[in-house]
């Protein structure tokens, strides 16, 4: 141990109750300079990455609700805060040499296939250690993280997705998707986001409302009956993601509610889609009208809106930061399609696959982030085609936890906690090899056919906070490859070196 560790030995030893009663209460303890994460980003009790065999081109997505119901209320040990200030003042980064020893052989394990990894100092961005940590791999879904941070980067904080209601040709309104796929058909008490409900900030859009809004500007226009269009101009480009398979994801469209689940109340982590998102949404709309007491004729049908037409009603998502708070968290590949969406927008590209991947591929060269090597085709890191080096994605974590970005905070704050939330809940449990990193490291999940990659934050036996990226190609077990890139993460976790 280096001199001058023990302060920061005792700063976690001191947090380790205080965050043990906090996450066995809900609540997630972290640096107080930093945004706190919203319930729902926080609670989620998902699986994805638990189970054991993710059939060709799935991205942390199974069935293991079995399995999560029988983890939901287990111990965990927990020894120190998840996120920490990263003070050079009074802790020290670990050495490359001491890293190197800490690690010894858990980088050799033959599960891990080949390993592409890379540590760095998440206060100053500083590579300290790591192996091809420039070469490109597969990121699965860790590629969530650069849509993430350019979408907190380009949009403002108040950024909101609107859904609105305009008046057409006479006798006429069209329903026009703004992109956002969280807008949801359900009642307030049924709204359910990682098996948990919402809170004032989290809580999604609702249709219903949209209906109620509209109804009472038709009625105070002395309009009852209507016929309904829906616009889903917005986007360009294929509809379908290359790898689509109606579970995973949706069709990528502007207009749709409850992500185009055939069930919105199904806990499953990978159910299944309506064919027409869109058409699913105005036959939705149309519902509720009716109940408002607007007659709706016919069949809704496609149109475009007439530019600078009256809008009668509209709702809008939460905030930008608590989507990427739910995308990460719950490693949602529609929501963060629909994310990099945004960031086309903003930044003047078509709303597409293409033209997103470019949006954001650009802010992350304006951030500084190194992007040789790297290719990105999609904003969930569905595509197998994709390809980023460790190096990059622990620059991007380093900028989200840079003093000279907090707008870019929800990017940490979404990370699932480990043996806890989101796609870690159950990892790093007590038979793990890993279990002493519990409660202490966020982290990305990522997983594809023979890929497995893990890219977060941890915090280190000196209290110095530290971003790792490990990426994997294997022909090993999914689960013991998971298992062998946990126990890495905590030899991290537990160095003073």
């Amino acid at each position: 141990m280096r001199a001058g560790t023990g302060a920061g030995r005792g700063r976690r030893a001191a947090l380790a109750g205080v965050l043990g009663v906090a996450l066995a209460a809900g609540v997630t303890v972290a640096d107080p300079a930093l945004a706190q994460p919203s319930p729902s980003a926080n609670h989620g009790k998902r699986g994805e990455d638990a189970h054991p065999s993710p059939g060709p081109g799935r991205d942390d997505r199974g069935n293991g609700q079995q399995e999560r119901r029988g983890n939901r209320h287990r111990a965990v040990p927990v020894k120190g805060p998840v996120l920490a200030a990263g003070d050079s003042a009074d802790s020290k980064a670990p050495t490359g040499s001491g890293l190197r020893s800490a690690l010894g052989s858990t980088v050799q394990d033959k599960s891990l296939g080949t390993l592409n990894f890379a540590v760095a100092d998440a206060a100053t961005g500083e590579f300290l250690f790591g192996s091809q940590e420039n070469a490109p791999a597969t990121p699965a879904s860790t590629t969530k993280l650069a849509t993430s941070v350019a979408a907190l980067a380009l949009l403002p904080a108040d950024h909101r997705i609107a859904t609105t209601v305009v008046q057409g040709a006479p006798g006429q309104i069209t329903l026009v998707g703004g992109g956002d796929p969280t807008l949801t058909a359900l009642p307030a008490d049924q709204i359910k986001v990682g098996g948990a409900g919402v809170d004032a900030e989290s809580a999604p859009a609702s249709m219903a409302e949209l209906a109620r809004r509209t109804a009472a500007a038709l009625k105070a226009a002395g309009t009852t009956s209507v016929k309904l269009a829906y616009d889903t101009s917005l986007y360009t480009g294929p509809l379908l993601h290359k790898d689509h398979d109606a579970m995973n994801i949706a069709a990528v469209t502007p207009l749709m509610v409850d992500e185009g689940r055939i069930d919105p109340r199904s806990p499953d982590e990978a159910p299944a889609r309506v064919f027409d998102p869109a058409g699913q949404a105005a036959d939705s709309f149309a519902n509720f009208l009716k109940a408002e007491g607007i007659t709706v004729q016919g069949k809704p049908a496609q149109a475009t809106a007439g530019a600078g037409a009256q809008e009668l009603a509209r709702v809008e998502s939460p905030v930008i930061g608590r989507l990427v708070e739910r995308l990460l968290t719950a490693s949602d590949n529609t929501l963060a399609e629909a994310v990099a969406r945004q960031v086309a927008i903003a930044a003047g590209q078509p709303a597409s696959f293409d033209g997103a991947a470019k949006a954001v591929t650009d802010r992350l060269t304006a951030l500084g982030v190194p992007l040789t090597g790297v290719v990105i085709t999609d904003g969930s890191g569905l595509a197998k085609a994709n390809l980023i080096p460790p190096i990059t994605l622990v620059k991007v974590l380093a900028a989200a936890a840079s003093p000279d970005h907090p707008e870019l905070r929800p990017v940490l704050t979404g990370l699932p906690i480990a043996g806890f939330t989101g796609t870690l809940v159950n990892r790093f449990g007590a038979k793990s090899g890993a279990a002493e990193a519990a409660g202490i490291v966020r982290a990305k999940t990522g997983t594809l056919q023979g890929v497995n990659t893990l890219a977060g934050t941890v915090v280190d036996a000196d209290g110095r906070v530290l971003a790792f990226a490990l990426m994997t190609r294997t022909t090993a077990d999914p689960t013991a490859a998971r298992a062998a890139v946990d126990r890495i993460v905590a030899r991290i976790a537990a160095c003073g070196c």
